[in-house]
């Protein structure tokens, strides 16, 4: 199973649990993150034990490389001494050491092989966490938004709210009903003398506005009349 197929697995688990408990989305893409954060920590983790390894397994190559020239060089004399016997061990000794070195170089190839895959899991992983992370702040906003406005609906529809606008038109129509009541009270009563004079104050007031208007009708009507004249010349 490859990192991401696990990652997958464990956050895909964890949002399905909070999905069941209902949780909110805040706390679902926080812990989207800390899945993330914690997957680079082991990723690193085996990158750095594959690093480790390769450097041994390098130096351990270095030495199988000069234990082989060592027992060539034995081999030799060997030869020249005239001890073939000697010489058939020391080449059985180097044979075994390249073979050696053999399965030493492929362990080494797989490594390198892992490092390159471990660069390229902590590249995408970083990628997708700093997206992740650039989400966050995005979704954070959002349900804070969202949730303020979810409180405000509730409240404008709250039967609280519902029950006090009623008392307030009920207050309203009280009011209405005691201003009709003084109102009716005026009706049929005597005008006093301000009320009189204030009467006349506004009749005089429109028949100057009609005199004003009756002057405009003639001077109109004098005007189109003599046009009139004009054109019969």
């Amino acid at each position: 199973m490859s990192i991401f197929s696990r990652l997958t697995d464990i956050i895909n688990a964890n949002i399905n649990s909070l999905l069941e408990k209902a949780e909110d989305p805040e706390k679902i893409i926080r812990l989207m993150v800390q899945e993330m954060e914690d997957t680079l920590v082991e990723i690193r983790s085996a990158a750095a034990k594959c690093i480790a390894d390769r450097k041994e397994q390098r130096r351990y190559a270095d030495f199988l490389e000069r234990e082989q020239q060592e027992w060539g060089k034995r081999a030799e004399l060997a030869v020249r001494q005239g001890r073939e016997d000697l010489a058939r061990a020391a080449l059985a000794e180097k044979q075994a050491l390249a073979d050696e070195s053999d399965k030493t170089e492929h362990e080494t190839k797989l490594l390198d092989q892992q490092l390159e895959k471990f660069n390229s899991d902590i590249t995408q992983l970083q990628g997708k966490l700093s997206d992740a992370k650039a989400r966050q702040r995005s979704i954070v906003i959002r349900h804070k938004t969202a949730s303020s406005q979810l409180a405000a609906r509730k409240h404008i529809h709250d039967d609280k709210i519902d029950e006090m606008l009623f008392r307030f038109e009920t207050a309203e129509r009280r009011i209405d009903r005691a201003e009709a009541e003084g109102e009716a009270l005026d009706m049929g009563r005597r005008k006093g003398l301000a009320d009189e004079i204030a009467g006349l104050e506004d009749d005089e007031r429109v028949e100057d506005a009609l005199e004003a208007l009756k002057s405009k009708v003639n001077e109109v009507n004098e005007a189109d009349q003599a046009e009139k004249e004009n054109d019969d010349e």
